[in-house]
């Protein structure tokens, strides 16, 4: 698609705007000349015997809240055709051993604060504290290091968990996350004259790939939140002033019922994007009625993210879909034989362009499974596993997942992980079959929620079976709750009907009962 690698991006705006704001943190502002330099430096430190003597195709592995070196880090790793992998805070040490394992990376950059986290994984490989790395890069400053990486090479390697339970990596290669961000500046109208507020995580794809690199590609300027906040939020809306910004449902609902959400000047920003899941009318109501858009993203880690866009400017007159389909990408919605389905009917909906992963790391068959044809130069169609359906005006939307991913909060929580830690503890919590699934929540959007069959003769210790994820799974993918029933429901092969189950947990909603489009 282009023949340039990333870095390329930050050296010409430092060329012409170099002392245009890229970067603000905290109290610190970065321009895109000291960003370039900072790439530099950093790209040197890699290259060193201090920096893992980073290569051609190693990777480097981030732990650590947002912050600007994220940015720099994954920057230099493509200067040198390397990959970042950026790890997931929530995690607990165990399900980061896996990941480190299977990544083998050539260093780890952590924060102070995770030193202990990395201790407890066990992994034998070379730690750096990440300010102590920083710090050398200042002293060290610029230096020339020869541009190794193409555009074609792997750049970022996301670990995103699966129906099996076990977490793979997507790879994607500097084209991928450059098609993504041509599809962000086509789906917000960015340029350089925007200001972004960063504030969901950058070890996801949404908040690195949604607005944040597309902002840098058009030269706009970036402020970073090491974390959501609701008072940081506010505070930098008032004083900062941006004018778009990246939100999950449940961080929209709740700043909308916040005590300063009445007060608040909204009036810098036009337009905030959401997205990671259906995203109910009554969270984006209070948002429209003072006057700040809200578009939607459709997309996974697989696709950058972004497939499908929403455009602000149909925001409101379509709240509810999902958009259409963004330049950089094909996007269809299949029946079980790979066949299209007519407007109005569901279908699945797969994904073809150079957003799209290479890869999933060191997994052929994962690979393979993951598209409807053979990858051929990029010509495979990635199964999304999501049900949807479009209108008879072309506009798309999400109906459910049939991968059974639940999606709290922005976050997904893939039910075979906690299956799996119930299986392992199944003889002493009295434990005869049991399969999670998930359950609208008011807050959160859906929570996971097991479901279990006890042994004949016992009874579920329902608060035992909640403890027996301390400390196995990050917190936030926890079941909130437990139901006790006297058998799952399978169908003629043994599977369990998940549907059935989530039925019994909240009504379903029915395609002809939906409200119709705009």
């Amino acid at each position: 698609m282009l023949e340039r690698p990333l870095d390329s991006w930050i050296a010409t705006w430092a060329e012409h705007r170099p002392h245009a704001p890229a970067l603000s943190f905290g109290e610190g502002v970065c321009s895109y000349g000291e960003l370039a330099g900072r790439i530099d430096g950093w790209a040197a430190w890699l290259a060193s015997a201090a920096g893992g003597r980073v290569g051609h195709g190693d990777r480097v592995a981030y732990l650590a809240q947002n912050r600007p070196e994220q940015v720099e880090l994954l920057f230099a790793c493509a200067r040198l055709g390397a990959m970042l992998v950026p790890l997931n805070w929530r995690l607990t040490p165990a399900e980061h051993a896996f990941q480190l394992g299977d990544a083998d990376p050539a260093v780890v950059l952590a924060e102070r604060s995770y030193a202990d986290h990395v201790t407890a994984t066990r992994w034998g490989g070379p730690v750096v504290d990440l300010a102590v790395a920083a710090s050398a890069v200042e002293r060290r400053g610029a230096a020339a290091v020869e541009a190794r990486g193409r555009a074609t090479d792997g750049v970022l390697l996301v670990y995103t968990s699966g129906t099996t339970g076990r977490p793979k990596g997507a790879v994607l290669d500097q084209n991928a996350l450059a098609a993504t961000a041509l599809n962000g500046v086509f789906a917000q109208d960015l340029t350089s004259g925007d200001r972004v507020l960063t504030t969901i995580p950058l070890f996801h794809v949404g908040g690195l790939c949604i607005q944040t690199l597309p902002a840098l590609y058009v030269g706009a300027a970036v402020r970073i939140q090491p974390g959501f906040d609701p008072d940081s939020f506010f505070d930098d809306v008032a004083s900062w002033r941006p004018t778009l910004g990246l939100l999950v449902p449940a961080i929209l609902a709740g700043l909308a019922v916040h005590p300063r959400w009445a007060d608040a000047d909204l009036s810098s920003l036009r337009g905030v994007m959401t997205g990671s899941s259906v995203v109910p009318a009554a969270v984006l109501a209070p948002w429209h009625e003072r006057g700040v858009p809200c578009g939607q993203i459709y997309g996974c880690t697989e696709t950058g993210p972004t497939a499908l866009a929403l455009r602000l400017d149909d925001a409101v007159a379509r709240a509810g879909s999902c958009g259409r389909a963004v330049p950089w990408c094909e996007v269809r919605l299949v029946d079980g034989d790979g066949r299209d389905v007519a407007a109005g009917e569901r279908g699945e909906l797969v994904v073809r362009g150079p957003n799209v992963l290479r890869a999933y790391w060191r997994n052929e068959a994962a690979t393979a499974d993951a598209f409807v044809a053979p990858i051929d130069g990029g010509a495979g169609w990635f199964r999304t596993g999501d049900i949807g359906h479009r209108d008879d005006e072309g506009w798309w939307y999400i109906d459910d997942r049939s991968k059974d991913v639940v999606i709290s909060g922005g976050e997904n929580v893939y039910p075979a992980e906690l299956e799996a830690v119930l299986a392992d503890r199944a003889a002493e919590l009295g434990i005869a079959e049991a399969a999670v699934v998930g359950r609208p929540d008011e807050r959160w959007g859906e929570v996971p929620v097991a479901v279990v069959a006890p042994l004949e003769g016992t009874t579920v210790p329902v608060e035992r079976v909640l403890a027996a994820f301390e400390g196995r799974l990050a917190r936030y993918k926890h079941p909130k709750d437990v139901v006790v029933v006297e058998r799952l429901p399978r169908n003629a092969m043994g599977k369990v009907q998940k549907f059935l189950l989530r039925d019994l947990l909240t009504p379903p909603t029915r395609l002809e009962d939906r409200p119709p489009a705009g």
